[in-house]
């Protein structure tokens, strides 16, 4: 079974990925904000943790998923593939500034200061400007095949940036919180683990809908282009022949 295949079955299902997005969403900010305990360190600011974390871990993902995609596209030249990756970057560059601006609402009473050049915020600066990057890319490139191309090489080149995100907290010493579900274990209390996990997934599944949605638009607005180019082209032939 192909990827063409795969995406086609999963947006059989794009109403239930809406519907437990906005399930799992109301049920963690219901939590999150009122069913939750304030932090025993940073009171209510923790707060903001129950919109900043899934953003940012639903960013990652989405690079992930962006970059496996330029994989498969540069194997297989598939044009609904090329049209997933040209929709999750939109999506991902703006759960990625997101999560820098909840990042910096949090920051500023936490830190006492809206920005520093933290390892975490540095590198996830990073990844932001590199999905602007390839978006800029695939609007300025004339050639549909080269933009194509150039920008699942970008995607794939930009990889490396996400094991640095993931790590920055061991590799450095930083102001950023290291992890706290890790392979040692789960350094955070069930009264705050619980929203977030709602949170999280809700984020990812807003997200998946959000880009079943959009891949679906490219691939209409690229069938339609190519009716029009065939149109005109008719209309050319029988001009000349007439």
């Amino acid at each position: 079974m192909t990827i063409h295949r795969v995406i086609r079955k999963v947006q059989r299902f794009e109403g239930w990925f809406g519907g437990g997005a906005v399930l799992c969403l109301v049920a963690g900010l219901y939590l999150g904000l009122i069913g939750s305990p304030p932090d025993y360190y940073q009171g209510e600011v923790v707060r903001i943790m129950y919109i900043h974390v899934p953003l940012a871990h639903t960013s990652l993902l989405g690079y992930t998923v962006l970059a496996v995609g330029s994989l498969w596209y540069l194997w297989k030249r598939d044009p609904i593939v090329d049209n997933m990756c040209q929709a999750v970057a939109a999506l991902s560059a703006v759960f990625t500034a997101l999560a820098l601006g909840t990042g910096m609402i949090w920051g500023k009473p936490t830190w006492d200061t809206w920005w520093t050049w933290d390892a975490r915020l540095t590198s996830f600066t990073v990844l932001l400007l590199i999905l602007i990057g390839y978006l800029m890319l695939r609007t300025f490139v004339d050639d549909p095949e080269k933009e194509a191309r150039y920008g699942a090489i970008l995607a794939i080149v930009g990889f490396v940036d996400l094991p640095i995100i993931h790590f920055s907290v061991e590799w450095w010493r930083t102001l950023h919180q290291p992890q706290s579900i890790s392979m040692r274990g789960v350094s955070i209390s069930s009264g705050l683990l619980v929203p977030l996990l709602f949170m999280s997934v809700g984020m990812s599944l807003l997200f998946s809908y959000m880009l079943m949605v959009r891949t679906q638009l490219l691939y209409l607005d690229r069938l339609l282009h190519a009716k029009k180019g065939r149109l005109l082209s008719q209309f050319h032939l029988s001009k000349f022949d007439s």
